[in-house]
């Protein structure tokens, strides 16, 4: 080959490699700027007066460090799935707790069921767990499940419906083992182990009043989907769909991680959790005025504080 010829030939592969590099660098700087734009339309923090919940046990510190994600801080956070309506704010119909341990690799992860009778903190009354959402946004979901299990929350992420859907569908839905078959607001789902688009996790998470156990069947299909939607986000790099799904759920996610925490979990925490541990709150259903309300005695939220304690301190 000719001088001039290779030369040409040089050229052309170094020009198709420079725009490979910049279209890339591009790509990557658009999905940096799309994430964070999303960060910042989904982050809602929580007022700065807002004093830090003061545990009953000696041993959880009054006034301990901040979490410090680039360090791979075990935290904890409260998943409040949000049934809203249209003039009112909705119910937290979906109540999860999880610790998180990178230390220790492991998520423990219990559902609170909806109807628990405890004392709303910030109306302090006792009434239905769910409603101190109802009557007090996420600052009285906090106050009042920090109250019930006597210790403070980190982080919280609340999440409606479609963007329930929307994260589904994005991780390519997932993958259940449904106890029995049965049909909810037009839609089968056998018994057995089937795979689910976001619609129907939506659905299959929703139904509890054809469930023998009722609302604590429910809560076992709704941490079935969850475990799984943690398992496939661990795993998911389908940064082509990204823009997309950051333009959509924007108006259905709300948390108090900031941009840079958010980029910790993304890119530190998701490859040291390999274990997700649940664990079922006892109580005992009774009726009270005509209204039916779910009890739980002093000696299982102690169960519950120790729990979360000895997982946020294990180290592995």
């Amino acid at each position: 080959m000719k001088l001039g010829r290779r030369r040409r030939w040089l050229w052309i592969s170094l020009s198709v490699v420079t725009v490979l590099i910049v279209g890339a660098l591009s790509l990557i700087g658009y999905l940096y700027w799309s994430v964070k734009e999303t960060a910042s339309e989904i982050y809602e923090p929580l007022p700065s007066d807002r004093p830090r919940y003061v545990s009953t046990d000696k041993e959880i510190p009054a006034s301990p460090a901040p979490v410090q994600t680039e360090q791979l801080s075990p935290f904890s956070v409260l998943l409040l799935g949000v049934d809203e309506r249209e003039n009112d704010r909705g119910r937290s119909d979906t109540i999860i707790v999880m610790t998180v341990n990178p230390k220790s690799k492991k998520i423990l992860m219990y559902n609170i069921p909806r109807d628990t009778r405890t004392e709303l903190v910030l109306r302090g009354t006792q009434d239905k767990i769910n409603h101190a959402y109802a009557y007090n946004g996420i600052e009285g979901s906090l106050a009042t499940v920090e109250k019930f299990v006597d210790m403070p929350i980190d982080y919280y992420v609340e999440v409606n419906m479609e963007g329930f859907k929307l994260i589904v569908d994005t991780l390519n839905g997932v993958d259940v083992n449904n106890p029995f078959a049965f049909d909810y607001e037009g839609e089968k789902f056998p018994a057995g182990q089937q795979h689910l688009n976001g619609e129907q996790a939506l659905k299959f998470s929703r139904m509890r009043y054809d469930d023998p156990r009722g609302d604590f069947g429910r809560n076992d299909r709704q941490k079935q989907v969850i475990q799984d939607v943690i398992h496939r986000a661990t795993k998911w790099n389908n940064t082509s769909a990204l823009p997309s799904i950051l333009n959509a759920i924007g108006d259905h996610v709300r948390t108090n991680l900031t941009f840079g925490e958010l980029q910790d979990l993304v890119l530190k925490y998701r490859k040291n959790l390999n274990d997700i541990e649940t664990t079922f709150i006892e109580g005992q259903g009774t009726m009270i005025n005509g209204i039916y309300y779910y009890v739980v005695d002093q000696k299982e939220r102690d169960r519950i504080h120790e729990l979360m304690k000895q997982q946020l301190a294990a180290t592995s």
